[in-house]
């Protein structure tokens, strides 16, 4: 039986962290199962799933404190367990290109929050718009969508609400 650690990790960003993790998880035979990564401003983060079994994990927590420190990076850990898919769920995807104003990552959550629509991924960037350098803001998502929910009329009250706060939107189906 497999057992689940999650592994968060940020510091400066430079070449080798990814070998130097990785390696890590390797040499206490974990194996990693899903994985974000990513420079945000000078530094660098991981959010990673390792899987092993009970030895290897414990191995890996002990392990990964000094590491964090030799790399210069704060390492978290907490144990999860696998999670399973859910059946009445339906995955969407969301994207929403914007005038890059604060608060509209919060409005889409409340939106989806206030629906009981669970966001399981969420990413977003900031950049320059082609031609005009006008700041733009950009947001993709998956969210889980419960299938007893009357799809069109969702579309319909995103859209009417996206477009009350001037966002360019699309809402459909995940295509994985």
């Amino acid at each position: 039986m497999s057992n689940y650690l999650v592994i968060s990790a940020v510091g400066e960003d430079r070449p080798g962290l990814v070998d130097r993790i990785s390696r890590c998880i390797l040499d206490h035979e974990g194996s990693i199962a899903d994985s974000r990564m990513t420079v945000l401003g000078g530094e660098f983060a991981i959010i990673l799933l390792v899987s092993g079994n009970w030895n290897s994990i414990a191995r890996l927590e002990t392990a990964l404190p000094a590491l964090g420190e030799e790399l210069g990076m704060v390492i978290t850990t907490r144990r999860t367990a696998s999670r399973e898919p859910a059946r009445d769920l339906l995955p969407y995807a969301v994207d929403v290109v914007a005038l890059d104003n604060p608060g509209i990552v919060h409005r889409l959550a409340n939106f989806f929050s206030r629906r009981s629509i669970n966001i399981q991924d969420l990413a977003t960037s900031s950049y320059a718009a082609p031609h005009t350098g006008t700041p733009m803001f950009a947001v993709h998502m998956t969210v889980d969508v419960p299938a007893s929910t009357h799809i069109a009329s969702l579309r319909e009250e995103f859209m009417d609400f996206c477009d009350q706060l001037n966002l360019d939107a699309v809402i459909e189906p995940a295509k994985n």
